[in-house]
């Protein structure tokens, strides 16, 4: 699934949805699925893109769990 395609991430309010922001960029957050289909939070960044799991409704916004999208030089 592209990230931009905004379904939205199971478990979460649309107001928390509204307010949250990559914890290391400040970007906006989109709806994502992981490599293996699960829900994930993708960083809008052009510089540091991050995907940040969501489990069991919960967005886990630690940049330790964190996985990185771009490549790495």
């Amino acid at each position: 699934m592209n990230p931009t395609t905004h379904r939205p991430t199971p478990g979460i309010d649309p107001w928390v949805r509204h307010v949250l922001r990559c914890p290391v960029t400040g970007a906006d957050l989109v709806d994502g699925e992981g490599p293996h289909g699960e829900p994930e939070l993708v960083s809008t960044s052009e510089v540091n893109k991050l995907a940040y799991p969501v489990r069991d409704g919960v967005p886990i916004l630690l940049a330790s769990e964190a996985r990185r999208l771009d490549p790495v030089p």
